[in-house]
């Protein structure tokens, strides 16, 4: 190509003195006059102004002038014929570059993969050993935490023992020394018992010697009173007798009268006190009763307490003697104890030597793990520049990149690993790219871009596209088709499962994307307006399949019964781009209003039953999204085309059974691949003349087969047995289409917008 955008950068290449020099230059491209000096830039706008510039024609007859204008645009084109040479062969060392490059980063992925096996080996039996080890250590540690508990389980009953034996001897004390308190209190209440009673008997002896001093005071006193009447007997008989001596007498009868109301009174109070001597004698002899009574009762009682005396002083002496035998035992075990301890100390610091060469080792082993995680981090690293560069190579050389996947077993095939006839092989130059193919006890190899086990999840079949489709926002077309057998799951790898949303195909997901991407890029001055448009190729017939006026059944009522619908046109301009006339385009703003149009693309499209599928798509299915993006801030403009195709499904007549319609259809669908398998032969083998125009399938498909356009196609294969015939087919189509060279990819960049925007460009 001329002029061709490399990475989204302009790129000029300069000449000079008969010698090659291939390198970016800033001088400004120019091509007047006729001395054209050392260096020449061109660009596409300068090849294409020197393609179609037309010679001055001032006189018609004036042949010298025209010879010398021809002469001199003939220079010019031989040094752009010379530059031409100059950048084809950049372009071919620049590719011996990348494959000399690529086979280093080959080679070093091999040494960097042997390296890995050895010091995989050389750590797994490290880890192995260090396992070995560990679990050894481990034993021994649990043994000795075992031999530690026992021992300390052990000692903690010992003390448990010993403080029960201690509590029980300090009760034991407690009630000795409570008893003996008791028995001293029970022996001073004796003694102060037999004092009081002594005392009580003294005093009842003083009482009774006062009582008896009473008694004989009141003797003296009647004898003195018998005296005293007497004395008044004898005064009286001599009263008549001593009548003279009245007066003395009356004095002496006076006095008389005195001393005797004088030891009346002292009678009287005699008597009182008699009676309270009485009374005080009746009140001690009572207290002495009670005494005497509380005597024999604490002479029982104290009987009692010798006997429980006696009873605790045996008790005491047993005690003693279990004393004895506890200390003794407590010693016992206090030796034990020590024993116990310094085998637990011992046992402590084998614990710590084992835990510290079992740190050493698991530190040991985290380097061993973060060199392996380093290693497979390089060689992750390593893979993915080997993709990059791969993917180059890829780009420059032009070639369709061929996905493979493999669809699971459907239950009623059967799981059996005997008829197992996919395999795939686990060597770093063919892992995740190669796949195997038994057929009739011969092993076919195949290697593409990718290959999908059928374990492999939606979202990760989309991760690998994911910057394809980043590439039509960039301004590139960009083209995915999905090829294989009928039932091979290339509806489900491209429109996935209705109502699960974790199983959506590439389609709903590349939307998604583009539309996040959208969103995304609008903080960095870039707007987008999409545009969508769905048709699908139904017996070499176009059928717009967004239409509101004709919808697709009436559409092919009319052509079954030979009144010809709606007829839709292809054109392809001298841009490379592809028209189809009338064909329904609708701008879109959200990724729910491309859902409801795919919704109503499923709805219109053609799908039938066969013996080989429930509902196996009968056309060829385009989804065609157009992206004009423009930089507001740096007035960029690109112009994007993503499309999205699901082939129809080739077919064996004699599996699929079909009859009437669809074998109409069959044929139809099985013609148009054989067109597309004629245009891939010939562009393998570099024909000069490609039959794009055999069928409407190629001829729509010609700007991504033989462009500028981005393509990879989908090769869906089936697993089972009977299909082995179809499989083979379709993996050799697919590496005849891994082959080709289609040419470089070229970004679309506009300075406004086209007029016919309402166009479906392909």
């Amino acid at each position: 190509m001329v002029g061709t955008p490399m990475n989204g950068r302009r790129l000029s290449f300069g000449f000079g003195n008969g010698g090659h020099e291939l390198g970016p230059s800033s001088t400004p491209p120019s091509n007047a006059g006729s001395d054209y000096g050392s260096f020449v830039d061109f660009t596409r706008d300068d090849v294409e102004a020197l393609l179609n510039e037309k010679s001055k024609r001032k006189d018609r007859f004036n042949y010298k002038e025209r010879c010398e204008n021809m002469i001199d645009y003939i220079k010019r084109l031989k040094v752009c014929i010379r530059w031409f040479q100059d950048l084809e062969l950049s372009y071919s060392l620049e590719q011996e570059k990348l494959k000399s490059s690529l086979e280093l980063s080959q080679q070093k992925c091999m040494e960097i993969e042997l390296l890995l096996k050895i010091k995989e080996e050389e750590l797994n039996s490290i880890i192995t050993e260090m396992r070995r080890n560990c679990t050894s250590l481990q034993e021994k540690l649990v043994k000795e935490e075992t031999d530690k508990s026992a021992a300390m389980e052990s000692l903690v009953k010992e003390r448990e023992a010993r403080l029960d034996f201690e509590r029980s001897q300090t009760t034991l004390s407690e009630d000795l020394g409570r008893a003996q308190r008791e028995l001293q209190t029970a022996n001073q209440k004796i003694s102060s018992l037999n004092d009081m009673y002594k005392r009580l008997q003294e005093y009842i002896t003083s009482l009774q010697q006062y009582n008896g001093k009473l008694h004989s005071e009141l003797s003296s006193v009647e004898g003195d009173l018998k005296r005293v009447e007497k004395e008044k007997a004898t005064v009286v008989e001599n009263l008549t007798m001593l009548k003279g001596q009245l007066t003395l007498s009356m004095a002496s009868q006076e006095e008389a009268t005195k001393q005797k109301d004088a030891f009346a009174s002292e009678v009287t109070s005699l008597r009182s006190e008699l009676q309270q001597v009485r009374d005080d004698r009746d009140r001690q002899i009572s207290q002495v009763q009670t005494l005497s009574t509380e005597i024999v009762k604490f002479k029982d009682s104290s009987e009692k307490s010798g006997s429980e005396l006696n009873n605790l002083t045996m008790k005491t002496k047993e005690l003693e003697t279990k004393c004895t035998f506890q200390d003794n035992h407590i010693m016992e075990l206090q030796e034990k104890l020590t024993i116990a301890e310094n085998k637990l100390e011992v046992c402590d610091i084998s614990a710590i030597e084992t835990r510290t060469e079992f740190e050493g080792q698991q530190k040991l082993v985290n380097e061993l793990q973060r060199r392996l995680a380093d290693a497979e981090y390089k060689l992750i690293q390593g893979e993915k520049l080997r993709k990059e560069l791969h993917n180059t190579i890829l780009e420059l050389k032009g070639n369709i990149r061929v996905f493979c996947r493999v669809r699971p077993l459907l239950p009623e095939e059967g799981c059996s690993t005997d008829g197992k006839i996919i395999s795939y092989p686990t060597s770093m130059e063919a892992s995740g790219r190669g796949v195997e193919l038994a057929q009739n006890g011969q092993k076919h190899s195949f290697t593409f871009d990718r290959v999908f086990a059928p374990d492999a999840s939606q979202q990760e079949v989309f991760t690998e596209i994911s910057q394809l489709v980043q590439s039509a926002l960039d301004g590139y077309k960009v083209c995915i088709f999905a090829y294989g057998q009928t039932g091979s799951g290339k509806t489900y790898t491209m429109m996935g499962r209705p109502g699960h949303p974790g199983e959506k195909g590439l389609i709903p997901r590349s939307l998604e994307q583009i539309f996040q991407t959208k969103q995304s890029q609008q903080p960095q001055g870039w707007k987008y307006e999409m545009q969508v448009s769905m048709l699908e190729i139904y017996n070499e017939t176009v059928r717009d399949l967004l239409s509101t006026t004709n919808k697709s059944a009436s559409d092919a009522t009319r052509v079954e019964n030979g009144t010809p619908g709606k007829q839709y046109s292809i054109k392809h301009d001298a841009s490379g781009n592809t028209h189809v006339s009338d064909l329904t385009v609708v701008d879109v703003q959200s990724v729910k209003e491309v859902a409801f149009l795919l919704n109503q693309a499923a709805n219109s499209r053609s799908v039938g039953k066969t013996q080989m599928n429930e509902q196996s798509s009968r056309s060829h299915f385009v989804f065609t999204l157009r992206i004009y993006g423009v930089n507001e801030s740096t007035d960029q403009q690109v112009q994007g085309i993503l499309n999205l195709i699901d082939l129809a499904g080739s077919e064996r007549l004699s599996r699929s059974g079909s009859t009437g319609d669809r074998l109409k259809e069959t044929q139809a669908i099985n013609k148009s691949l054989s067109s597309l398998s004629d245009v891939i032969f010939a562009l393998a083998k570099k024909e000069d003349h490609i039959p794009f125009r055999n069928s409407k399938l190629t001829y729509l498909l010609q700007p991504c087969l033989g462009g500028d356009s981005k393509t990879l196609m989908f090769v869906n294969i089936s697993p089972d047995q009977a299909s082995s015939g179809e499989s083979l087919c379709s993996l050799r189509f697919a590496s005849r289409v891994n082959a080709c060279e289609i040419g470089t990819p070229r970004r679309t960049t506009t300075n406004g917008r086209p007029a016919e925007s309402r166009l479906s460009y392909f």
